[in-house]
């Protein structure tokens, strides 16, 4: 592939070390984006990239970065460094993703982990990368979301459900979280459009908490990547199931619960917004 219909845009992808990341970040590359390839450590993004420019990417595309997403305070650095760095932000794929541990586990920030990595991480980034976003004039955020949003439910009490915790429900809890925040992402006038994308079940290091067989990596990236093209019309705040739009939980809608989300958050990455 090498149309190059992205080749004047930069694109940010988190968490792609592996999987719907990892190839999402192999697709846009031959696209002819320059691709921010994100990884959790400087190992593991220097790796992702060497194994990209041997799947045929160019190496003066692709630029890695390292952030632990389980830290705020990193996310915040690799906002800033993006900023520093690239002015003009086109693409912004929310892939970063972690499955919830059999045992509740808090991160040093306070949060449940995979409310951490899976929600907070991004409504943060979408934040700081604000100006840059808007700045592209055509900006798109792409969030990777799962089909188990809309079997979950929002602990406004216990968010990080300490007194009853569930692996799967906090897993879905985190996608839920995601899937209502998306339209926000992008306010009137910003200039960016947000949506979200179930890419369907992949082979991921995720499928386990799915407990079936998943479909290639690279079927789920093609899902999200076709968002990223300039040619998919697409609408902020819309949900698409692959490539079909598609009805999300209904709490999505819920003007009460969506003010409720964003106050939340903003209260759980606190200082490090």
């Amino acid at each position: 592939m090498s149309d190059a219909v992205l080749s004047a845009r930069t694109a940010l992808v988190t968490g792609a070390s592996s999987g719907i990341g990892w190839e999402t970040a192999r697709l846009l590359a031959g696209h002819g984006a320059t691709v921010l390839v994100h990884a959790r450590t400087t190992a593991e993004a220097e790796a992702a990239v060497e194994r990209l420019v041997a799947a045929g990417a160019r190496r003066d595309q692709l630029v890695e970065l390292a952030a632990d997403f389980t830290k705020l305070s990193e996310v915040a650095v690799l906002a800033g460094t993006v900023v520093e760095h690239y002015p003009s932000l086109d693409l912004l794929v929310n892939n970063a993703a972690a499955t919830a541990p059999e045992r509740c586990t808090l991160t040093d920030d306070g949060n449940e982990v995979s409310l951490q990595v899976n929600f907070l991480a991004a409504h943060l980034l979408s934040k700081l990368l604000r100006a840059p976003l808007s700045a592209a004039g055509d900006a798109r955020i792409v969030n990777v979301s799962s089909s188990l949003h809309r079997t979950a439910s929002m602990n406004w009490s216990d968010p990080h459900r300490v007194k009853k915790y569930s692996r799967v429900a906090a897993y879905a809890q985190s996608q839920l979280a995601l899937t209502m925040a998306t339209a926000a992402m992008a306010p009137a006038g910003s200039g960016v459009t947000a949506v979200s994308v179930n890419p369907g079940l992949c082979d991921t290091a995720l499928l386990p908490l799915y407990g079936r067989v998943g479909a290639p990596a690279a079927e789920g990236a093609a899902a999200v990547v076709r968002l990223c093209l300039p040619e998919t019309v697409v609408a902020n705040g819309v949900y698409f199931d692959g490539e079909v739009i598609a009805s999300p939980a209904p709490v999505t809608q819920e003007e009460r619960s969506l003010k409720r989300l964003a106050k939340l958050a903003d209260q759980l990455v606190g200082r490090a917004a």
